[in-house]
């Protein structure tokens, strides 16, 4: 009777610890975002829609005004961050290349706009043409400096970026900050990295710029998450949406605690369904996807990978999301062609690590195990720490069995699974 009552105890004792440590797992807290869930007033949205309407008829009774269309194109930029409605960055295109037309491509601030634009479109060679450009000219060359920091980053030139960072005037400001983080991010010190971003933030805050304290919140609840402190990270997120309640990037942030870090497939889905009433990102249909493969529903996967190709059938996204179609082209034979020839593209036109792994990953899937490597050997280790990567690098080296590579790339992966997300646990066992 005492074996069986101590039994009993333990037991209990047991259930009580797998209890606790369920719950210490749990980050998130539906009462903390509710509210900005339930938001059906977005100030900013009408403000830049009023904006938009007032410089529109400015413009329209004054046609030889020309600078009104970059006033135009900075709101119709904001109306495309706010909406993810592609045909507002393609009209803030329109807008800025007749401005700069109109002025000859003489005034920086116009020509460096337009390179913006081109970035997010990523029209990354021809934004490095404009910023040239604008540094041949001369004039406010520190904020040149900036923006050829950023397209360099982007198109894999990462000495010249390196250059363009050191040409920063002030480094003790936020655009250097920002950037110094992004530099660190790149080379693997991800300590350094948030420490140069919680400097921003203060920078932010001390001109109490709404825009920019919501952009080192959010980018502070990435990074935070990247380094497992997911406390910090949901945190970071509730700060922005205390700031803008409407922020749909804050919110898929919570999304993706609920997802990777809880398990919480139907928090993470409602969080999901919510802002894509305000924010129809087709990012949220490859959120929706991985999830339901978590679930082990296919139908569900099919559906939501469907729903995303049928969003970006629109012409002007352009390359924007040759990344995600090359890796779920790569996943069907029938499509690999279309992955290899997107992969090559990208290569072609942004010879980053990324690019490279996206064209060694296809040849893997193609069963050119061999040439993979090769390409993966000579591009890609070493030259990033993006979790993503290192797993198709630890796929490649196992295929080709080259074992003695994949043992510490395969400790890193298990130390990353929050931020590559629970569908890829068993995946890294088994290297």
């Amino acid at each position: 009777m005492k074996l069986l009552k101590n039994i009993t105890l333990s037991i209990s004792l047991l259930a009580l610890l797998i209890s606790c440590n369920s719950k210490s797992d749990v980050v998130t807290n539906s009462k903390d975002y509710e509210v900005y869930l339930q938001s059906t007033t977005n100030n900013d949205l009408k403000e830049t829609q009023r904006e938009i309407d007032f410089w529109q008829k400015k413009y329209d009774n004054a046609p030889n005004q020309k600078s009104y269309l970059g006033i135009l194109a900075s709101n119709y930029t904001k109306l495309f961050d706010i909406t993810a409605n592609i045909d507002y960055l393609i009209i803030a295109e329109k807008n800025l290349l007749e401005v700069n037309e109109a002025y000859k491509y003489s005034k920086v601030n116009n020509i460096r706009s337009l390179a913006r634009n081109y970035i997010s479109q990523h029209r990354f060679n021809e934004a490095l043409e404009l910023a040239n450009k604008a540094l041949a000219i001369g004039e406010g060359l520190n904020e040149t400096h900036k923006l050829l920091f950023d397209v360099q980053m982007e198109l894999g030139n990462y000495k010249e970026a390196e250059s363009h960072l050191n040409s920063i005037d002030n480094k003790k400001e936020f655009d250097y900050y920002i950037r110094i983080a992004k530099w660190n991010d790149h080379i693997g010190d991800l300590e350094t990295t948030i420490s140069f971003m919680e400097k921003a933030k203060i920078e932010a805050e001390k001109y109490s710029n709404k825009h920019l304290k919501i952009w080192t919140n959010t980018n502070l609840g990435d990074y935070n998450g990247h380094a497992g402190k997911i406390k910090e990270a949901y945190q970071y997120y509730l700060n922005a949406l205390a700031i803008d309640p409407n922020n749909s990037y804050a919110l898929k942030g919570i999304a993706w605690i609920a997802f990777s870090h809880e398990k919480n497939t139907d928090e993470a889905i409602r969080i999901i369904n919510q802002i894509s009433k305000r924010h129809n990102s087709p990012d949220f249909y490859l959120l929706k996807a991985q999830i339901a493969e978590y679930k082990k529903d296919n139908d569900k996967k099919v559906e939501m990978l469907n729903s995303y190709f049928n969003s970006i059938d629109n012409k002007e996204y352009g390359a924007m999301y040759n990344k995600y179609n090359v890796l779920l082209f790569a996943e069907e034979p029938q499509s690999l062609s279309k992955s290899l020839s997107i992969a090559e593209e990208e290569v072609e036109h942004r010879p980053t690590p990324d690019s490279y792994d996206l064209l060694a990953w296809t040849y893997f899937k193609m069963g050119e195990k061999e040439k993979a490597l090769e390409i993966a050997k000579q591009h890609v280790a070493g030259k990033s720490f993006e979790p993503k990567l290192n797993y198709h690098l630890a796929e490649i080296y196992k295929a080709n069995n080259e074992l003695d590579k994949i043992k510490p790339i395969k400790e890193e992966l298990m130390n990353s699974l929050f931020e590559l997300g629970p569908n890829y646990e068993e995946k890294i066992k088994s290297l």
